[in-house]
Parts: C-alpha cells; structure tokens; sequence
C-alpha cells in the first residue's frame, strides 16, 4: 500500500515499465534479437514482450525498432 501511495502504481506494474524502457532502449542502441532483448529484460520470450511492448506502446517491437534505422 505504502509502495502505491508513493508512486501512484503497483509494484507489478512499476517494473514491468521498468523493463519496457530497458528494452526501449535496447531497441534503439543494439542489434539484438528481440528474443535476446525479451531474456535480458526479463520478459522470458518474445511473444511476452510483444505483448506487453504493444500494449503499452501501440507497437510493436519490431516497428519501433525500424523507427530507429537508418
């Protein structure tokens, strides 16, 4: 509860955006696989963090990924 009051969220749902702007960011600066990226980030395998990335982001790894490229 005291966790909520501070940060306006759950805990569950705190990390999970902490692990989403990981793998942003992981997006953005390396080549890795977004299965790769999904391990790292704790998301265990790319269909959980399309998932989750998608939902929060209203798209997909990949395609923000290409917003990116060069």
């Amino acid at each position: 509860r005291r966790f909520r009051d501070e940060t306006g969220t759950t805990p569950h749902s705190w990390i999970t955006a902490q692990r989403l702007a990981l793998a942003e960011e992981m997006l953005e600066r390396t080549s890795n696989s977004v299965d790769e990226i999904a391990a790292d980030t704790g998301f265990g395998n790319a269909a959980t963090l399309r998932h989750h990335f998608t939902r929060a982001r209203g798209v997909s790894p990949q395609a923000y990924r290409r917003q990116f490229a060069c």
